[in-house]
């Protein structure tokens, strides 16, 4: 029986139709699906404009992160290691300058409570702020202008006089001739000379680059001094605003309260350094000692020095009274160890009253500490920062180790 050709032919067309039926259905639908999205898209933009012309701002906040999750709690972690160790890296890095930043911080503490004391006479802060630097430049340059002629001139009469100082080091009669013949000074101080001498050129240049270096910290921590103390109510606000909203109030009274024995103990301890180098004056016109004008301001500037700066410069100058006499010697001697003891107990008291309240031990160690880790500014700031953290245990350590 003979097969029809036309009717595969013809199911073959009518599949092909369907199948161009199909797709153009399907690209229409297309077509409708975007069109859609893109209506659904345009809706949601003009909700949104409508919900901020509402609000003001830029719409409500959505659902928060799932902060419990394995990734959120893994990322946290090494975001915290990582800023923790780039915290670190710049606090080394940056050491010298942070020491600068800080000391320029601590000073412009110290003199605010002036400032502050003018404002409340009714003086604009800019006012305040030129009138005490003012008035402390007037105070410095008035020292300077009457300390240099007399230290130019016991500076060049020390140098006339050295060579009669190195006589008297081969008199056996003299005080100077006696410690030299015990303890062979001149000889040590030759050798050490001659096994030093290439060491000694070296040593002349860093004296000049630390008294470059020296120049250019204080012009930076005068220019900071400045620009603080314009601008420490803000400072003070930025800090205050870090603390949370419900403890706030608390950390401003406790900060407040820092800042009072910072600027305390600052203009206190200028007075009794002030007082120092007074009283050596006196003591050294009185018993004839030379460089008084020099010895003075030296126990001065050795007094910021809390705790043992009295006793540092009192050796100098203990030392230099032996030109004059053992028993002058001894006896400027114990005038330090007397004066310290009345600074202490009668003139310390006082001066600073009830602002520091740091004992004596604490302070001792505060002071052995901050030397050790900075130096001299360690050994300035120790005392203020141990009456920081004592104000800090007290307010809230002990508070909660008592309520806990």
């Amino acid at each position: 029986m003979p097969v029809d050709q036309g009717q595969p032919n013809a199911a073959l067309d009518s599949l092909s139709d369907a199948a161009e039926d199909s797709q153009e259905q399907q690209a229409r639908d297309g077509i409708d699906a975007g069109e859609e999205s893109a209506d659904r898209i345009e809706e949601a933009v003009a909700q949104a404009a409508e919900i901020a012309e509402e609000t003001g701002g830029l719409g409500e906040l959505g659902r928060p992160v799932n902060r419990r999750s394995p990734f959120f709690v893994g990322m946290a972690a090494a975001a915290g290691v990582a800023v923790t160790y780039a915290l670190v890296e710049l606090t080394v890095t940056a050491r010298s300058v942070l020491i600068l930043i800080g000391l320029a911080l601590f000073i412009a503490a110290g003199l605010d409570p002036a400032v502050a004391w003018l404002e409340r006479h009714r003086f604009p802060r800019w006012a305040a702020v030129l009138t005490v630097l003012l008035a402390l430049l007037a105070v410095l340059g008035g020292f300077v202008a009457a300390a240099i002629p007399p230290l130019v001139a016991q500076a060049s009469s020390l140098a006339d006089h050295l060579p009669q100082y190195a006589h008297s080091l081969k008199d056996h009669n003299s005080e100077i001739g006696k410690l030299n013949a015990k303890y062979h000074l001149q000889q040590r101080a030759s050798k050490l000379l001659s096994s030093k001498g290439s060491a000694l050129v070296g040593g002349v240049l860093g004296a000049g680059k630390l008294v470059l270096s020296a120049a250019t910290s204080m012009i930076l921590i005068t220019v900071m001094v400045v620009y603080f103390l314009f601008s420490m109510p803000k400072i003070r606000l930025f800090a205050y605003r870090l603390a949370p909203h419900s403890r706030r109030t608390r950390v401003i009274l406790i900060g407040d309260e820092i800042f009072t024995k910072v600027g305390g103990f600052v203009l206190g301890n200028v007075l009794t350094s002030v007082i120092a180098g007074i009283g050596t004056y006196i003591w050294l016109l009185i018993f004839g000692v030379p460089y008084p004008i020099l010895l003075a301001l030296m126990v001065a500037i050795f007094d910021l020095i809390p705790v043992i700066g009295a006793y540092v410069g009192g050796a100098v100058v203990s030392l230099v009274a032996l030109t004059v006499s053992l028993p002058v010697a001894v006896a400027t001697l114990g005038f330090y160890v007397a004066y310290k003891l009345a600074e202490d107990y009668f003139i310390v008291p006082r001066v600073m009253g009830k602002t520091v309240q740091v004992p004596a031990v604490v302070s001792l160690v505060a002071v052995l500490i901050g030397g050790t880790l900075l130096g001299i500014i360690g050994a300035l700031v120790a005392i203020p920062a141990a009456a920081a953290i004592r104000l800090f245990l007290q307010e809230v350590v002990f508070r909660r180790l008592d309520t806990s």
